[in-house]
């Protein structure tokens, strides 16, 4: 052979080509099989991680209104609420004072002057 002479390439035999073919064909097959069950895998993890993050939030939130509540059934608490409301425990009576602004800034004006 010259030196500039090109090398022929032989070709595969025809079984050789076959086998591989059908390898690759293998290889799709189950890559198709698989793609279905992994993106539904997947698509539950990550389904999951957000469910996970919703039921730590509701837990926090039931412990701050856990929390409130029992602030708010105390004794001092609900009769707190009663005297906003404007209701009185039996025996006692009940005063309604107007004009408390104007008593205020009347106030607030007396003690700059004085």
């Amino acid at each position: 052979m010259a030196g500039g002479a090109k090398k022929r390439r032989r070709r595969p035999r025809r079984g050789v080509l076959v086998r591989r073919w059908l390898g690759v064909g293998a290889l799709c097959l189950v890559g198709l099989l698989y793609y279905r069950p992994l993106h539904a895998y997947l698509d539950t993890k990550r389904s999951l991680a957000a469910r996970h993050a919703e039921v730590r939030g509701l837990e926090a939130q039931k412990r701050l209104l856990e929390r409130q509540l029992t602030v708010s059934a105390s004794t001092a608490a609900l009769e707190l609420q009663a005297r906003r409301l404007a209701l009185v425990r039996p025996g006692e009576r009940l005063f309604i004072v107007k004009g408390i602004p104007a008593w205020r800034r009347h106030k607030a004006t007396i003690g700059r002057d004085g």
